[in-house]
Order: structure tokens, then sequence, then C-alpha cells
């Protein structure tokens, strides 16, 4: 996949997990800002991180559990280090951060 094509994967990615969390109704608030989408857990102000490295073809998280790196396989963003699936991490962290219950379905 060339940077191009990353980009536009990345930045589908990241309207994605907006619109996600628009259509919940969880208190996430998100920015977008220069390839870097910032959730803020409103319960506790804590915030969850995902950025696009464009050089690596990889989707970073970097949450209160540490950073997380993620390569496109198939359809899917998988964790290099726990071979979570992106959806199911990013659930996890916000859980794990104070906002139960949320689901990424995209």
């Amino acid at each position: 996949m060339n940077e191009t094509e990353f980009n536009q994967l990345a930045e589908e990615l990241m309207l994605s997990i907006e619109e996600t969390i628009d259509d919940s109704g969880a208190d996430i608030d998100y920015e977008n800002a220069a390839g870097v989408l910032t959730l803020t857990i409103e319960a506790n102000g804590s915030k969850v991180i995902v950025s696009r490295q464009p050089a690596m073809a990889q989707i970073w998280v970097a949450a209160k559990s540490g950073g997380y790196y993620f390569n496109l396989s198939g359809n899917d963003w998988i964790c290099t280090a726990t071979s979570e699936i992106l959806q199911v991490l990013l659930a996890r962290v916000c859980e794990e951060q104070g906002e139960a219950g949320m689901v990424f379905g995209f």
C-alpha cells in the first residue's frame, strides 16, 4: 500500500470512530487535528489518542494502559502486541478509562 492509499484508509477509519461515538451517545468528546484523533472520556478527563503513522503504514493508539501499534491485515487493523482488532482494543481502553459499554462496530 502506498502512502496515499494509507492516508485514505486512515481518514476513513478516523471518521468511522467519530461517527461511532456520535451515534452511541457515550460521554466521549473527540478532536481530530493533523491526523491525530484525541478521545476525551468525560467522566474523568482521561484521553485516548489515535494517530496515523504513514511512514510505517500503521495506526497507533496511546492509552493509560500503554501504546499499541496496528497493521492492516485484510479489512482489520490488528495490534502487533495483543493481536486484538482495533475496535476491540478501543472499546477495552475506553472501558478501562471510565466509559463502559462502548462498542466500535466499523
